[in-house]
């Protein structure tokens, strides 16, 4: 379960990192991303980057409260 709180956490960061400050840029600019720029906006896919995240991220401390610290 500790993995997996991790992983969240890092993912969640990773995103919001991304969504926010489009860094790294070769993640950026990939084939994945461009398809939701395309489809949602550069405004809208940083958005959705940020709040995927922040879902993670909410979804690790969740289960990083109610599990891990038991």
């Amino acid at each position: 379960m500790i993995l997996l709180v991790i992983f969240l956490g890092l993912y969640g960061l990773f995103c919001i990192v991304l969504g926010l400050f489009k860094v790294p840029s070769k993640v950026w600019n990939m084939g994945k991303i461009e398809g939701f720029k395309k489809f949602l906006g550069v405004i809208g896919t940083q958005i959705f980057l940020a709040v995927w995240g922040g879902a993670a991220l909410a979804g690790g401390i969740i289960l990083l409260v109610n599990n891990v610290l038991k």
